[in-house]
Formats: C-alpha cells, structure tokens, sequence
C-alpha cells in the first residue's frame, strides 16, 4: 500500500485473505476424499458393479462400440465413489456457508483496513467527464445539480438505444458460446463411435474417456481462443455505450468480460452436468441429432466421472496457463527490451543507466489495471464453489495455485512492471456484487448435482423403499444390496434399430448370440404391457429429487442468510475504536470552543467593555 498506493494494496489483502480462507476448504475437501478412499472397499454399490461378470450392458453407440460386461467399468465405479460419496451432500452445504462467511468477514476485514488506511471517511471526488463522452455530446449541455456548471448531456432515448444494441451483442456473443458447445456435443457423439472402432486395443477399450478426454483439451483451446475475440467485442460494445466517467466505463466493461468469460469458461461444463445423458431416449428409440447422430450416453458407473474430468482438467490446465502468461510473457518482453538496449548502446554503457531508467525500460502495466488479476480470481472462486458437489479437490487445487499466485503477482508487480501511478479506493467495486452472484449461483447448481448428477437420491429412494431395509427407516451400505440391479433396465437385442444394431451379436460372452442386454434407467421390460415404460421408481425417484432441490436450496438460503445478519460488518473493537474517536474529537472541539470564549471575555473585560445578556 505504501509503494503502490491503496487499490493496489486492496487487491493483495483480497487475495490474501481469500487465500487464508481456502484452508478450512480445502482441508475438508481433502477429507470427503480421503472419506472415499477409506470406505472404498466397503462401498455396496462399487461392489456390485466389480462383480457384475453376467451382467451385459448395451453398446453406448452405433454399430462399432461393442456389447460389454458391467464389471469392465469396475475401476470408473470405484473413481465416483471418491468423489460422489455420503460426505458430498455435508460438503456441498458446508462450501455453501463457506462462501458466505468469506464474503461476511471480507467486510469486516476490508472495515479494518478502510480504518487504518484512513478511508472511512474518504469519498471519490466528483469525476471527471471522459473525453470520449465530451467529444461525442458536446453540442447538447445541461446544468450540473452539484456544480451549477453547463456539461454534455446524453438524452435518454440515446442512451436507452445504445443499451438495447449493446444488450443484443452479448446475447449474439452467448450464442457463439453455445454454439461452440454444440460443436464440442457433435464432436463427441460423432467420435465415440471412431474410438470405438480404434485398431489400438487401449483406446477402442475406454472409447468414451478418450473421446471425453479430448473434446475436454479441444474445448480448453477454444476457450482461450474466444477469450481473445471477446475481450475486443467487451472493448467495443463498452464505448458504444458511451459511460459518462472512467468508473462507469470500467464497470461496465468489467461486468461484460466477466459475463463473457464466465459463460465461456462454464457452457460446458453445465452441458455434461445437467444434459449429457438426459434425453437420449433407449435402446431401440434413441434420440439423434438432426435425425442422424445418437445423443452421448453417459458411462455406465455414471456422467459424475465426465464432470470430474471436465473439471480436472480445465481447471489445472487453465491455472497453469494464467500464470505462465502472467509471468512469462513480462520476462520475455524484458529480455527483448535489453536485448535491443544491448545493440543500441553497448553492454557497458546498458549497465551505468540509473535505475529509474532502469524501471522506465520495464513493461508497462496493462491498460486495465487490475482487472485481469482479479477475473482470473474470481473465475477460479465459481470454479471452487459452483461445482463443488462433484469436484471436492477444487479449493486444494486454487489453494495450491494462490499460494504461488500471489508470490507471482508480487514478483511481477516489483521486478517486471513499471511502478504505476498509485490511486486511492475504499473497497474491491463491482468484484463485490459478483462474488455475490455466485455464492448465490453456487447453492442452486449444487443441488441439481448431488439431486440430477450424482446417485445420491436413487440410492436413499432404493434404501428407504425398494431395498432389503424398506420400512425400516435405516439407509446403511447392507441396505443396498441389489441397488445395481435395480437401477438397469432390461432391453430385447432384436427390437435394436438397423442404423443402431452392433456389429457383434455377444456371442463371446456366452457362446451364443445375446437376446437380453441392460441399460441404466426405470423403465418396464419388453414383455410388459407397455414395452420400456418408465416404472413407478422412476417416478418416485423423479419426486425425491425435486423436493431435495426444494428442500435444499431453501435450508441453505435460510443459513446463508441467518449468518449474514448474524455477523456483524464491523468488528466490535473497531466500533468502539470509532466511537472513541468521535468521542474525542467532540471533546477537543468542545475544549477548543470552550478556550476560545474564555479569551474573547478576558479580553473584553481588559479593554473594560461589557455587554448586557452576557452568557456566563
């Protein structure tokens, strides 16, 4: 704060208390997987699926993926279970109140440090009008309220007009987002089948990771590569608006980068989360795409490991590119810089430059200040809590990044950038609102988790109702034997459409071709009345995951909001700091006020003049 100045600063004590607040995280992450580790071998349903050697599941594409044992997918059984375990639901709830009581105490810190930095009191002067808006409206003025002085004014119906385009390009700009995601689903439903028919035994054996795996990098790619078109579009459409003042401006822009960013970066991640394997209809009436390309279906132990992997990678891939382009990019530019200084002047006379030329030869800081430190940030906070429910390593993963983060940021602002002009504010602006947003974002997309992603609910509805301890109001891993079973749903190979049926007919497995293979969902066998209806613990299913989204998302809210208007947003020892010095400042311009009258009456009564009414 003293060498950069107080934004700076601001920043540094955010990031570093963001930091010290990732421990508490990370340590109880790291113990709901340490808690799927231990209780692996214990795991009912792992079990099941480990042993499954006679039960044959239906291809998961077109003609080439081949017919396989519900045991071959033993080992992505026992990976879920790390993470979709009995402490995700404890773990979802407790990141839910963590993001809150980060937010509570932030304000209590920022409090602290407003106070001894001397910003209680200070407020931003009336700013300046931006050159661009003056330039632009100058031949229309109106009084200033404040200043009783003439200034452009912008009419409302411009304004408005210039939002509503504005508003209409990042709607088109969301839309490239999804449509990119679009591709990435045509990628994958069209390159399941490719892997499946793979000469490499490795790859045509875990068809769906490898094709899972790749569109993950493919996507890693055409987020950065968008990110580069959006911060020119964000650019754009900001000065279109025309913000009145610099803060206008860089709030603005903020809020579109963010946006920008944030759908790009999480699109697909929502698409395996709540849609990959949700409307792919079953075997013999598969819905396609464009009426040819079969919707992905989710791997047998379930679409959380494509979640796992989706998040895994993006996350330790983008980290690890953020902070290379943070620190990389300044040091080869610097290298150039004293390159070129080497040929221009020599060696010897490089090395008697002072040091302020020494630090005006540095990289400039970028243009908009400290907005790329904290997006990075705050993208990294709605990765750690947003899905957390199936990712319980994230705050490990941004606690290890933060720790060298903030080591690079410091390195970088003090040896890599010129010093930059130091300015003054009072808190983090509009970071703030958005961290906000997505605390409250983070408790809704849990609970589509652990309700629609993971196998929490089917597996308390098949304990409490179909499974051994029916009525008996106990859920324990005895409860739920024949669990996978129950789950698989029966299907004829001969109803098989043509464009569909495998080239394999399954004789391997037993010597003659299959009539039966299972596919995960509640649906009646084809000999039933209504062939593939869906069964009544489909419903009942359907019924428990609605109301634990209900139940969920209102018992979260309720704690969010009963610790926020528990906590206070100043410390009581700073209260009472504040009081006391109000308390003696009143005393001070009491004893100044009191001393001043006292020597304007000894000097009247030495000039001998006296007044009638005199107060005493």
């Amino acid at each position: 704060r003293r060498y950069f100045g107080e934004k700076i600063g601001l920043y540094f004590a955010w990031l570093g208390w963001y930091t010290g607040m990732l421990f508490p995280a990370a340590f109880i992450g790291l113990f709901v997987f340490l808690y799927g580790v231990t209780t692996l071998n214990h795991c009912q349903v792992s079990k099941e699926v480990c042993q499954a050697t006679d039960i044959i599941m239906c291809p998961i594409c077109d003609k080439y993926c081949p017919f396989m044992r519900l045991s071959d997918s033993c080992v992505y059984a026992k990976v879920t279970h790390l993470f979709d375990n009995g402490a995700t639901v404890f773990f979802a709830v407790f990141m839910a109140v963590w993001a809150t009581v980060f937010l509570e105490f932030w304000k209590r810190r920022r409090a602290v440090i407003a106070y001894d930095w001397d910003l209680i009191d200070w407020e931003e002067e009336e700013e300046e009008i931006r050159p661009q808006f003056e330039a632009k409206y100058s031949k229309k003025e109106r009084m200033n309220p404040i200043s009783g002085k003439p200034e452009p004014y912008q009419a409302f119906a411009d304004k408005c007009s210039r939002l509503i385009v504005s508003a209409s390009g990042i709607f088109f700009m969301i839309c490239v987002v999804i449509a990119a995601v679009f591709g990435i689903v045509i990628y994958r439903v069209v390159t399941v089948s490719t892997f499946a028919a793979f000469k490499w035994a490795l790859i045509r054996n875990n068809s769906q990771v490898a094709t899972t795996g790749t569109a993950v990098c493919i996507n890693f790619c055409i987020i950065m590569l968008l990110n580069v078109l959006y911060e020119k579009v964000a650019l754009f459409l900001t000065n279109l608006e025309q913000p009145r003042t610099e803060s206008e401006w860089e709030n603005s822009f903020t809020l579109k980068m963010f946006l920008f960013q944030f759908v790009n970066l999480n699109s697909s991640t929502f698409y395996i989360a709540f849609f990959l394997g949700r409307f792919t209809g079953h075997p013999g009436a598969y819905l396609r795409l464009i009426n040819r390309w079969r919707l992905e279906e989710c791997h047998p132990s379930g679409c959380l490991i494509d979640l796992c992997m989706q998040m895994g990678i993006i996350m330790v891939l983008k980290q690890t590119w953020n902070n290379f382009m943070e620190l990389g990019y300044p040091l080869i530019q610097n290298w150039w810089t004293r390159r070129k200084l080497r040929q221009e002047y020599g060696t010897q006379r490089k090395t008697s430059f002072p040091q302020w030329e020494k630090d005006y030869n540095l990289q400039p800081m970028n243009a908009y200040g400290l907005f790329d430190e904290y997006l990075e940030m705050i993208l990294q906070f709605g990765f750690t809590t947003i899905f957390v429910a199936a990712f319980p390593l994230a705050p490990l993963l941004a606690l290890l990044n933060n720790i060298i983060e903030i080591r690079l940021d410091a390195y970088k602002f003090v040896t890599q950038w010129r010093r930059p002009l130091a300015s003054r504010a009072k808190d983090i602006g509009i970071w703030y609102g958005i961290l906000e947003g997505i605390g409250i974002l983070s408790v809704i997309t849990n609970a589509f988790v652990i309700a629609v992603t993971s196998d929490f609910i089917p597996r308390l509805v098949y304990a409490y109702k179909y499974g051994p301890c029916a009525g008996q109001g106990e859920a324990g891993q005895k409860c739920m034997v024949g669990y996978v079973n129950a789950s698989l749903s029966v299907f004829l190979v001969s109803d098989f459409e043509n464009r569909s049926e495998p080239t394999s007919n399954g004789s391997e497995f037993s010597g003659s071709p299959l009539k039966y293979c299972r596919y995960r969902d509640y649906r009646d066998p084809p000999h039933s009345p209504v062939p593939y209806g869906y069964t009544l613990q489909f419903w009942h299913v359907l019924a428990a995951r609605l109301a634990f989204i209900i139940v969920f998302e209102h018992l979260v809210f309720c704690i969010k909001h009963l610790i926020s208007y528990l906590i206070p947003d100043l410390p009581k020892d700073l209260r009472d700091r504040m009081r006391r010095e109000k308390y003696l400042i009143q005393e001070m311009m009491y004893e100044a006020e009191l001393e001043r009258l006292q020597k304007e009456r000894k000097e009247r009564k030495k000039n001998g003049k006296s007044y009638h009414n005199e107060w005493p």
